[in-house]
């Protein structure tokens, strides 16, 4: 028999790396996101085997006015922009110059999320492309001993890029193609040298992951909650889900890039769904099995007991204290806090405000101490010495008491009024700190009247309707979620609200300002609750918040991360450090 050599198709033999054409792009926009923005600038580099075949840049004159401070981060000025061509016209420019190539970005959510946002705008029919991220990319290539993020200024450092990012489009581009042919470099060195094997590089899946997708096919289409197990019983992971075996299912398929996750699935041997009526029960459970087995692979909610609280003692002159209990004795309290240092913000922010002693030992109704630095400062009325009475020092106390249960507005113009003046002597770095301060403060009174104001209601019934139809039904008793049920479409809901209600669990309640759950479980139902279509069946006692109350100053809470967010409008925000 004579051997005939048969020719290979391209399909099968794949797109060498070194012949595919590449379109490196670049954008710069008015703001961080397409939402309300626009792009100002397109600069994008065509590659081909290592050469640069082409280049396209071109300004874009968006419909409002450039910001002052993206106009400082970018050099791109509304003068500069003002005989540039609309979107309507560069957007098709740019199309047809990456036309058929694999589209290349660093952070490529952020530029492509704008073009595709500019296309919807302009009636243009988005092309498929081929989207290659170099920020991910490096993430599996690099090492953390190499490169500590994955920026492209820490990128085009290692690589030695020719061209320095700076904010302007087609430079960052021309950075860019830089990183990516030292990223493909090392590639070509682990036998990745077509199109096809990149992308089945970039979702590589471990043995391990595959060979245990079997443990999701027990699992129903149903909302619930999912425990992995190890082979001694130990719960390694506790999750949720509207849909178990979907999720379940994504742990073992390239989608799941968590490293820990990706541990977790090599030792697990077994996966025990819990099946649940609606996400909120499933929410709620997850969050009770996570405090109750405290898996080691999930980080978040495992020790609730651990929060904090500011606690307004009961003596002849109270003080803050930082408590770990509520106790039933009379005291007014604040939180919980996620950690200690949040709570010791928040304490530093009241002193600030009100000059209430900060000493620890306990006065009597007529002290003779001697006055501490505080007093020297105008920072304390020295009950210590005597020279503040208990009915004048109360007044200081009302005010904290107050802002803990009802206004905070005194405590919170005062900060301001602080904050503002320090800005104006351009101690800012100071006004910083003292606005972060203040931030954590309102956040936690308005987390906590929030908890307190559900947590007084002995019971509460509310439905919402399924988009399937029927109705979901919850029945909340002092903050906590006491049964869950849902109706079937076109059946009378009232019967299965008197049947939950009659057999939903008995809660009793905690002190107050505690919710008869943690903290976590309150605020789930809260949102829930507070979700538009959301319906009230039954309150029995009353569900208010006080008014002039905290939720009257939650921009005040929000102002941090809007600084923030404008300081760093374009910051990829992707946890994007090596994996290695």
């Amino acid at each position: 028999m004579t051997a005939v050599a048969i020719q290979g198709t391209l399909d099968e033999i794949g797109m060498p790396l070194v012949s595919t054409t590449f379109v490196v792009v670049d954008l710069e926009t008015t703001g961080g996101g397409p939402d309300g923005n626009e792009i100002t600038e397109i600069g994008a580099v065509k590659v081909r085997g290592g050469e640069v075949v082409g280049e396209f840049d071109t300004l874009v004159r968006p419909a409002s006015s450039i910001p002052p401070f993206i106009a400082v981060l970018t050099g791109i000025t509304d003068y500069m922009v003002a005989g540039a061509p609309r979107i309507q016209s560069a957007l098709p420019a740019f199309l047809e110059f990456a036309r058929g190539s694999v589209l290349v970005a660093h952070n490529a959510p952020f530029d492509v999320g704008f073009l595709k946002a500019a296309c919807e705008v302009t009636g243009t029919l988005w092309p498929t492309f081929q989207v290659l991220d170099t920020a991910r990319l490096a993430r599996r290539v690099l090492s953390r001993d190499e490169a500590r993020d994955c920026k492209l200024s820490t990128l085009a450092r290692l690589f030695h890029a020719s061209t320095t990012p700076n904010h302007r489009a087609l430079a960052d581009a021309r950075a860019t193609v830089d990183v990516l042919h030292g990223l493909l470099e090392r590639l070509g060195n682990v036998g990745v040298h077509t199109v096809e094997e990149l992308a089945l590089w970039q979702s590589k899946v471990t043995v391990a992951q595959r060979q245990k997708r079997h443990l999701s096919e027990q699992l129903p289409h149903a909302p619930g909650v999912y425990m992995f197990t190890a082979p001694d019983g130990e719960t390694l992971y506790v999750g949720k889900s509207k849909d178990m075996r979907t999720r379940v299912r994504t742990y073992f398929t390239a989608s799941e890039t968590r490293p820990r996750m990706t541990e977790m699935v090599s030792i697990a041997t077994g996966v025990t769904g819990i099946q649940c009526a609606t996400p909120l029960e499933a929410e709620v459970r997850e969050l009770r099995l996570i405090a109750e087995r405290k898996p080691r692979y999930n980080r978040r909610s495992r020790f609730p007991e651990r929060g904090s609280w500011l606690k307004l003692t009961v003596e002849a002159f109270p003080r803050l204290s930082l408590v770990r209990q509520v106790r039933d004795d009379g005291s007014a309290y604040l939180g919980p806090f996620g950690s200690r240092r949040i709570a010791e913000a928040a304490m530093t922010a009241i002193h600030e405000a009100v000059p209430i002693r900060q000493c620890t030992q306990r006065l009597s109704a007529s002290p003779s101490s001697a006055a501490c630095i505080l007093a020297d400062m105008g920072r304390c009325g020295a009950p210590c010495t005597g020279a503040e009475s208990a009915a004048e020092y109360a007044v200081h106390v009302d005010q904290v008491r107050e802002a803990f249960t009802g206004d905070p507005g005194p405590l919170v113009r005062r900060l301001l009024e602080r904050i503002t003046a320090l800005a104006g002597q351009e101690r800012y770095e100071e006004a910083a700190v003292r606005r972060d301060r203040l931030a954590t403060l309102v956040r936690s009174l308005v987390r906590s009247q929030r908890m307190a104001s559900l947590a007084s209601v002995p019971q509460l019934v509310a439905a919402r309707r399924r988009e399937v139809g029927g109705w979901e039904l919850h029945v909340i008793r002092h903050g906590r979620l006491a049964g869950a049920e849902v109706t079937p479409p076109g059946v009378d809901p009232r019967p299965a609200v008197e049947a939950l209600v009659a057999t939903a669990e008995t809660v009793q309640p905690a002190p107050s300002p505690l919710p008869a759950a943690t903290a976590e479980e309150t605020e789930c139902v809260l949102r829930w609750l507070e979700t538009p279509g959301t319906r009230l069946v039954r309150v029995d006692g009353v569900w208010t918040l006080p008014w002039p109350g905290a939720g009257a100053y939650t921009a005040v809470a929000d102002a941090r991360e809007d600084d923030q967010r404008a300081a760093r409008p374009f910051a990829d925000r992707r946890p994007l450090r090596p994996l290695r």
